[in-house]
């Protein structure tokens, strides 16, 4: 952890006038300008304030770029897009994309349309054919449109399901698929190069595009079902991002016209005021959906994060109560309905090394090939020829890679509707088709244990001690230690039946621990014993993990 100063020094003093002078938007020179009065007046809180916002520019990641709205370079700004996005063209030129089109969309953040803009503008201005999305728009919608325009890349200003302060920049390349190293790095190196950015060139001339790209997109959308039932009631949730509206009409596009979405959450609100956490996985952000499931006795639940390339999935669970689909369980509900539909000869299947390992299983026993990835779908969407699905446990579902390759939650939702409507068809719920998927490849059973640790110093020395001194033994096996180094921050631990990998967070100040304890069932009759069993033995794992982190 950088230690902030208790005084404002000259050198901090003069960084942020050189920013203010150089930052062409003159909102944040005076926000930046009271910050920089109120340290020199003494207050201590704005000098440690001022250090953060000057701590060093956000990094350019294979994600792009993320963080707070506000002032300085340590945030998003209009200076921080404009630099940032001189350094994407220069890139781009390089890479020999000079003059091609560039697609631009945004989500309804704080900030979006105005970053969206000077984006736009700089392409402009360096040469590049530049077509901008509509309106705020779902993030997949932007992933189609670069292949669909035959575009160089695409650039999406979003913070997907961070907190209403942050906001972000997120960069496909001409394949429609996120970045990935040693992009990321040329275009660090070229940002640094970038001029002051109230020297960058900025231009009009840009194009709006019109619906015809969410049309097209919609229409392929639309034609991912299988199978004829359509009995399905749905309710879903936006939670205050831009996929109410396309989810909708994609649900009706595909024929299934009852249709509930979660009235105060269907709009776009940047302060996103229903939910503390904008993000489908955190405790209380589907409370309003689950019980508007209840009280319009739906078949299905969907909730979609904020730029609508998650989704997940809910249902009546066997004791009547409704609850939401831990990742994994989607995963593998859906990697077998692609699976079962697909038509495409040899298809291969992939997840991330911290998913379920069922989908290994579903893979061979319907004769496909199986890809374990980094996590990240900048991976997932490389894993090789022949994909036809992809998933992460953190909500990340591709159903479509022929024509997105990314995440996709308004797709992985339609397709979930297909299988939910067959199996009401069939007089069974999607618990049933999970409790049919342990049957025959046994129950996995998975968690994750997550640590935060601010001092990035003192996660890299826990890292550290886990590799020099792993455990021999975790929820009474032996486990043997996987290091992934040098190609990732990663050690697995795997013994009979439980698996552990450990790693640092690329986007929180976190080590996080995904936990799998796996058994085989030998019949039906015995599953709801085993599953018990499984469960107190990954209660048993988590414990194991929690004491080693603390030790």
């Amino acid at each position: 952890m950088t230690e902030q100063p208790s005084r404002l020094t000259p050198d901090l003093r003069d960084k942020a006038f050189r920013w203010i002078a150089d930052d062409p938007d003159p909102a944040t020179r005076t926000e930046l300008q009271t910050v920089v009065a109120r340290a020199m007046g003494g207050d201590g809180n704005a000098v440690t304030e001022l250090a953060d916002r000057m701590a060093g520019p956000l990094t350019f990641g294979t994600a792009g770029l993320r963080g707070p709205v506000r002032a300085g370079q340590n945030g998003m700004n209009t200076a921080v897009v404009v630099r940032t996005t001189a350094g994407v063209s220069a890139w781009l030129t390089a890479s020999g994309h000079a003059g091609g089109t560039v697609v631009v969309g945004r989500d309804a953040r704080h900030g979006s349309e105005s970053f969206a803009a000077a984006t736009a503008e700089v392409l402009s201005a360096a040469g590049f054919a530049v077509s901008v999305l509509p309106r705020p728009l779902p993030t997949p919608v932007l992933a189609f449109a670069v292949r669909h325009l035959g575009a160089v890349a695409g650039i999406q200003i979003t913070a997907s399901h961070n907190p209403p302060a942050d906001n972000g920049y997120k960069l496909y390349d001409g394949t429609g698929t996120q970045i990935v190293p040693p992009a990321d790095g040329e275009i660090e190196a070229a940002i640094a190069a970038a001029p002051a950015a109230v020297s960058v060139p900025r231009a009009a001339g840009t194009a709006t595009l019109d619906d015809e790209v969410v049309d097209a997109y919609l229409a392929r959308v639309a034609l991912l079902p299988w199978n004829t039932s359509r009995t399905l009631r749905v309710v879903a949730t936006a939670l205050h991002g831009v996929g109410a509206e396309l989810l909708d009409r994609a649900l009706r596009d595909a024929g299934f016209t009852d249709v509930h979405l979660v009235p105060e959450q269907a709009d776009p609100d940047p302060d996103f005021p229903t939910v503390s956490f904008p993000n489908p996985e955190e405790p209380g952000a589907t409370d309003r959906l689950l019980a508007l499931a209840a009280e319009t006795d739906a078949d299905l639940a969907i909730a979609l994060d904020p730029d609508a390339d998650r989704c997940a999935l809910g249902a009546r669970g066997p004791d009547g109560a409704w609850r939401m689909l831990r990742g994994d369980e989607t995963g593998v509900l859906l990697g077998e309905y692609v699976l079962s539909t697909s038509d495409i000869a040899d298809p291969l299947v992939a997840t991330t090394i911290v998913s379920s390992s069922m989908l290994s299983a579903i893979a061979r026993a319907h004769g496909a090939r199986y890809a374990e990835t980094l996590t990240g779908f900048k991976w997932l969407a490389r894993a090789g020829t022949g994909l036809v699905y992809a998933y992460e446990e953190a909500l990340g579902v591709c159903v479509n890679p022929e024509f997105v390759r990314d995440k996709d939650g308004i797709a992985a939702a339609v397709s979930a509707a297909d299988l939910a409507a067959t199996t009401k068809a069939a007089g069974r719920t999607l618990f049933d088709l999970l409790d049919d998927l342990a049957v025959r490849h046994g129950v996995h059973l998975t968690d994750q244990v997550s640590l935060r640790i601010t001092d990035l110093r003192a996660r890299a020395e826990l890292m550290a001690r886990l590799r020099t001194a792993p455990p021999a033994t975790l929820a009474g096996a032996e486990v043997s230690a996987e290091d992934l180094l040098p190609d990732a921050d990663v050690l697995r631990l795997r013994g009979e039946g439980v698996r552990v990998v450990i790693r640092p967070s690329g986007t929180e100040p976190k080590l996080k621990v995904y936990l799998e304890v796996t058994a085989p069932v030998p019949s039906a009759a015995e599953l709801a014993e085993i599953r018990r069993q499984a469960g107190d033995r990954l209660a048993a794992l988590r414990a194991d993990v929690e004491r080693l982190l603390t030790a």
